[in-house]
């Protein structure tokens, strides 16, 4: 296996990053203290920043938009709505090319590479209708409008999906949809349009056969926005997450992705990939920790020495360079294994990274954050909200345990047969 990226992969990489060093980070720092201001006159901090916009068309122009659109959509999607080359990219391609884009907080949003807008329109690619997608597809694809994607509840243990309790009944041709969910990302944003709704259909079915997706314009009676949700006290603005409830939401049954029941098989094609781009942009957010450890340890000085001289921490910083690498490679194995044998026979490596590059990321974060003091942990620094995301990924897209549990099954299933064959 060879991980070095094709000549597209690392020419795309290198404009990502340049085009986050020269546009977006100056602009992120404008952005950030303006949602602060706003937010401590007790003003509206949600509404995208003008300045997103202008990045937003800035990218486009120069064909860095729409770049996790997946090999095999080469064509009218990718040529009309901005991707440079007019095809798509494969795991492997894409994977260093979201590790620039997690440097920053903003620049998943300003190529349109952000979640959960990007598991939803892989969805709507591979399981849409030509109707779900002129509607709500090419839109998002255009920028035009954001979305969200609605599964954990706050009454279950969400880590078994099998215990949900909001329901999508289908009443002759409509589909009625009730219940709650919570840390619905997206549904801050003004612009947020359409969540995709995963709820039960059938009780009495296969425990993965009772569930459905289904397509929610979020203007629609009875759905509605109970509160919004800090992580940690970041509020992530302009996406955020919130608590929702849906209140006899009845839609047309044609606003069901694929048919009923097939929730979890488009579960299962949408959460790979996904976790590969999670993955990778925490790669560089951890990257991104390390730089600026390494400046704050070399020029700051205590007891006579510089920083880095002092308790060790020559040897954190090492430590930290191993762990990134390491998890660098393991991402790319796990993107190399989907694109050669697909969702189903990279299940074990995917999981393995959803384990390995969060748990890196806090470790690496913290790390940065003690080496600057007090300061970590202020606004003055990216650090806190950089910690709040990492940590985050170890509950989002299913827990450690969970995916450890997938490990090690699949670990132990060939030793059990030859057991029972014994």
């Amino acid at each position: 296996m060879d991980f070095s990226p094709s000549e597209r992969s690392l020419d795309l990489a290198q404009r990502v990053r340049a085009f986050i060093d020269t546009e977006i980070e100056p602009a992120e720092r404008v952005m950030a203290a303006d949602v602060a201001a706003r937010r401590a006159a007790g003003e509206d901090p949600w509404p995208a920043h003008p300045l997103l916009a202008e990045l937003q068309g800035k990218a486009r122009e120069q064909g860095l938009w729409n770049l996790f659109l997946p090999a095999g959509h080469e064509g009218p999607y990718a040529v009309r709505f901005g991707t440079d080359g007019g095809a798509g990219l494969t795991n492997a391609e894409y994977a260093p090319i979201a590790e620039q884009m997690g440097r920053s907080f903003s620049a998943p949003l300003v190529f349109n590479c952000n979640a959960p807008d990007t598991g939803n329109m892989e969805v709507l690619l591979k399981y849409g209708t030509d109707e779900q997608k002129a509607e709500w597809l090419e839109p998002l694809l255009d920028g035009r409008i954001r979305s969200a994607f609605l599964m954990t509840e706050p009454g279950v243990a969400s880590s078994d999906a099998t215990n949900m309790e909001a329901t999508a009944t289908v009443d002759g041709d409509e589909v009625v949809l009730n219940g709650t969910k919570w840390w619905s990302t997206g549904v801050g944003n003004p612009d947020c349009k359409v969540a995709i709704f995963m709820g039960v259909t059938d009780p009495d079915a296969h425990r993965h056969a009772r569930h459905s997706m289904v397509l929610v314009p979020f203007d629609h009676p009875g759905v509605k926005v109970e509160r919004m949700l800090s992580a940690f006290g970041q509020h992530d603005e302009p996406i955020g997450h919130g608590e929702v409830s849906l209140t006899d939401v009845r839609l047309p049954v044609t606003n069901i992705i694929a048919g009923p029941g097939r929730a979890f098989e488009i579960a299962q094609g949408r959460l790979g990939p996904g976790r590969v781009h999670h993955c990778m942009r925490l790669v560089g957010l951890a990257e991104r920790a390390l730089e600026m450890a390494c400046e704050r340890a070399t020029s700051r000085t205590a007891f006579g020495k510089p920083i880095a001289n002092l308790g060790g921490n020559r040897e954190r910083l090492a430590q930290a360079r191993i762990a990134i690498n390491q998890a660098r490679l393991h991402v790319h194995h796990a993107a190399w294994k989907l694109d050669t044998v697909g969702a189903p026979g990279a299940m074990s490596e995917v999981s393995e990274i959803k384990v390995a590059v969060p748990r890196m990321a806090c470790d690496v974060i913290d790390m940065a954050i003690q080496l600057h003091g007090g300061a970590g942990m202020s606004e003055d620094f990216t650090l806190s909200a950089a910690y709040a995301n990492a940590r985050s990924l170890r509950l989002a897209d299913g827990p450690d345990e969970v995916h450890l549990g997938v490990i090690a099954r699949l670990l132990l299933h060939p030793y059990a047969e030859k057991a029972s064959r014994a």
